[in-house]
């Protein structure tokens, strides 16, 4: 499909931007502009103008810009070509075919459309006929408004078994059986209405098309539920319950919620949580998870409390570990054990949920717990099994910095849960975890990335061969340090035949004992020239991080000697991840090939920049 800047530019020539931003945010007429207040930020006074004769919005406020098709993209949370066809249905333009193949399958989803839309009219004045009675005192019972009704389009189907198939025949029984209204038992019998004796809700695609259903029983039987098959219009593991309300919704609570099932939704709905969604009976999916980022950063999950909701969670993780990207990710919410957001809201009110809401926990923080507390970890075997669990996560995480970064948090969490000492009061800095600092906002940032097992020689430039004496002699001098950084320093190469020789006799003597001494290394070492150098670096004066050395600042030359390691370690992985990014953008420039060129290129500045500052410290000579 080729769609010109002539045809684009006529679409936009008959929309009338006012008219259609003005069926989601009240405008008012100013002059001959249109203001609003802006739906992108908080604001209470209108900073948000439209200009239907340029054919452009802006806000003032927070520099939101564009088209009509910007907004159906920005507001609605459509696809481009989802916007495109919208639009270009409401302006009466045909928009421009493939080939003739997709023309006739654009014809043959326009027919399964007007059927669905067909049988939605016929369910919704089935519900408010004499057989729907049921239904309405069902939804009466449940506390759901006439308002709340009409809003989610429900409707009744009655247990008939031909009543649907008798309503709709005009369209033929091959469409309807295309479009999963129908049930076609294969000549053994007549063909009869797939939904019977349940209350009927419509599922909708992002432009609010009816494109399948779900039936809920009244009565006794199973299932429970029951969903459209997936047909030329519907396909479950790509589909998210409420997805045309809730997108535009999201854009303005700045956050999409995703629930279990129908009814969390619109019970969310009903307490003024426009923006929530849930799958569709099955597991989230890779493509539910990727379209709930193109609504948020940061999806929030939220399950009940019990097993299963908790193994729903887990699973979702689980999926979303290989999608990860800088900044997208998911958090997780429970319920009270026992309650569903309905529950919760009828009993504690709307604040209630949104302190569920406002305790999320990030993916990092509820793959650990997990993983924590999945068995006992009493001994040394079942703390190895948790190790290879949590190892088994980082490694299903594809982005190289992402990763990273979660192999950093997973080990300061197995650490402080197995090695670290405890501190008599503990800094915010150490709450947060070793390497986190502050900007000039007051905000916490991370730790740059450690190393990986693609770790290369270090110790030759002037400036690691200085900081790396100044990390042994430290750790001579706090040798029980040694275990609690021993996976980092594993994995370091060192160029330096003497200081390698050093840093081993350092790391098997840790195995060796459960308590390491200074005396106890030198001991080890012998006599020699590598035994001169330990000695040497044991001077009062040489190699150390922290000025005015006293015992008071032991805590600070700890947590510098944790840095420095972190810092020394994390070099040639960031060199690796950088010079394969650049080889990636030479094979292939595209912005995303140099976004992560540059991003790694800034990594790698940021650790040469921390790397100068460690080794230039006036006490490392």
């Amino acid at each position: 499909m080729s769609l010109s800047p002539q045809w684009l530019d006529e679409l936009r020539a008959r929309t009338s931007l006012s008219t259609l931003i003005g069926k989601t945010v009240k405008v008012q007429k100013a002059g001959r502009e249109y203001k609003a207040c802006c739906p992108f930020h908080n604001e209470k006074t209108p900073s948000f103008t439209i200009n239907d004769e340029k054919g452009f919005y802006h806000c003032f406020g927070c520099g939101a810009h564009g088209d009509a098709i910007r907004w159906m993209t920005d507001h609605r949370g459509l696809p481009f070509m989802e916007a495109v066809k919208e639009l270009a249905a409401t302006a009466g333009m045909e928009v421009p075919a493939a080939d003739p193949r997709a023309a006739k399958r654009a014809e043959q989803a326009k027919g399964l459309h007007e059927a669905m839309a067909a049988a939605q009219s016929f369910f919704e004045d089935q519900l408010g006929g004499l057989d729907g009675a049921d239904a309405r005192a069902y939804l009466h019972k449940r506390g759901i408004t006439d308002a709340t009704r009409r809003a989610f389009g429900f409707g009744y189907s009655s247990d008939a078994r031909g009543k649907l198939k008798t309503a709709l025949r005009d369209f033929g029984e091959p469409m309807l059986i295309e479009a999963g209204l129908l049930i076609d038992p294969e000549g053994e019998r007549e063909s009869y209405d797939r939904f019977r004796g349940r209350l009927m809700l419509p599922i909708r695609d992002i432009r609010g098309r009816v494109i399948a259903f779900g039936g809920r029983i009244l009565g006794t039987g199973e299932p429970k539920y029951l969903n459209s098959p997936d047909t030329p219009l519907f396909d479950k593991g790509r589909t998210l319950y409420n997805i045309d309300r809730a997108s535009p919704a999201s854009r303005s609570a700045g956050r999409i919620i995703v629930v279990e099932g129908y009814m969390d939704v619109i019970a969310l709905a009903q307490a003024g949580f426009a923006e929530a969604v849930a799958p569709l009976g099955t597991a989230l999916t890779e493509h539910q998870i990727e379209r709930l980022w193109k609504m948020a950063d940061v999806p929030i999950l939220c399950f009940d409390g019990d097993a299963a909701g908790q193994k729903a969670a887990i699973r979702a993780a689980a999926r979303a570990l290989p999608l990860l990207r800088p900044g997208l990710s998911l958090c997780f919410a429970t319920l009270p054990t026992g309650q569903d957001p309905d529950d919760l809201i009828r009993a504690e009110g709307p604040g209630a949920m949104e302190a569920v809401l406002a305790a999320a926990e990030p993916l990092v923080e509820r793959l650990w717990r997990h993983e924590q507390n999945t068995v006992p970890l009493d001994t040394p075997e079942q703390r190895a099994a948790l190790k290879e669990r949590l190892a088994a996560h980082t490694g299903a995480i594809q982005h190289p910095d992402v990763k990273a970064h979660y192999v950093q948090a997973f080990r300061e969490r197995y650490d402080a849960l197995f090695f670290a000492r405890p501190a008599a009061s503990p800094s915010p800095r150490h709450q947060r975890g070793q390497g986190w600092q502050r900007d000039r906002r007051g905000n916490w940032k991370p730790p740059l990335p450690p190393v990986g097992k693609e770790a290369h020689a270090i110790g030759a430039s002037g400036m690691e061969q200085r900081l790396l004496r100044a990390i042994l002699a430290s750790l001579l001098r706090h040798p029980e340090q040694i275990v609690i950084h021993r996976e980092a320093l594993c994995s370091l190469r060192i160029a330096d035949p003497h200081l390698a020789r050093l840093l081993e006799a350092m790391i098997a003597a840790s195995f060796g004992k459960e308590t390491v001494e200074t005396d106890g290394l030198l001991t080890i070492l012998g006599q020699g020239e590598v035994y001169n150098m330990a000695k040497g670096m044991l001077r009062a004066d040489t190699f150390t991080f922290t000025p005015h050395r006293t015992a008071a600042d032991s805590d600070r030359a700890l947590r510098d000697l944790n840095e420095a390691i972190r810092v020394m370690a994390q070099g040639p992985e960031l060199e690796t991840a950088l010079a394969e990014a650049t080889r990636r953008a030479k094979d292939n420039l595209t912005e995303e090939t140099f976004a992560e060129q540059q991003r790694a290129h800034r990594l790698k500045m940021d650790h040469d920049r921390r790397l100068a500052e460690l080794a230039q410290s006036e006490d490392i000579i």
